[in-house]
């Protein structure tokens, strides 16, 4: 397949309009594949990406923290936490050495669902099977460039 079938459109304004135009379609492709993993743990991209952060970080985190490691940083942080508080996969508790803080830490309920959502990962990277190990690789270098680039 090609951008150009995939979206019915055979001129773009150059190589960059159709770089990007290519990045917002993969995006979009790959939302639309991964939500389906997500939903079989009854959360959204946000939330698993809230207990990923908590899970890698090992130790309590303030909502501030955990925006900044957000993927998407429009997230309402402080909403995701809550509803996530609501499932029980994640706790609130006051931060001990500044009262005005919250500290969230992932519970058992929490990792256990990460668990169950890790034995998808084989599945989740066959979306990306088309490239080798290699142009991932390459991939992952171009993506970095272009972030470099501001």
């Amino acid at each position: 397949m090609s951008i150009e079938r995939d979206i019915q459109q055979s001129k773009f304004r150059n190589e960059y309009h159709k770089t990007v135009v290519n990045l917002i379609f993969t995006y979009n492709w790959i939302t639309e594949k991964t939500k389906q993993f997500f939903e079989k743990g009854d959360i959204t991209s946000q939330q698993y990406n809230i207990l990923r952060i908590l899970r890698g970080a090992g130790k309590p985190l303030s909502t501030l923290q955990i925006r900044q490691r957000m993927l998407d940083k429009m997230s309402d942080t402080s909403r995701i936490v809550d509803r996530l508080v609501k499932k029980e996969l994640v706790q609130k508790v006051i931060c001990k050495t500044d009262r005005r803080l919250v500290d969230v830490t992932i519970t058992d309920t929490g990792l256990q669902l990460l668990d169950q959502l890790d034995s998808y990962n084989e599945q989740m990277d066959l979306m990306l099977g088309n490239l080798s190990e290699e142009d991932a690789k390459m991939l992952n270098h171009l993506l970095d460039k272009i972030r470099s680039s501001e």
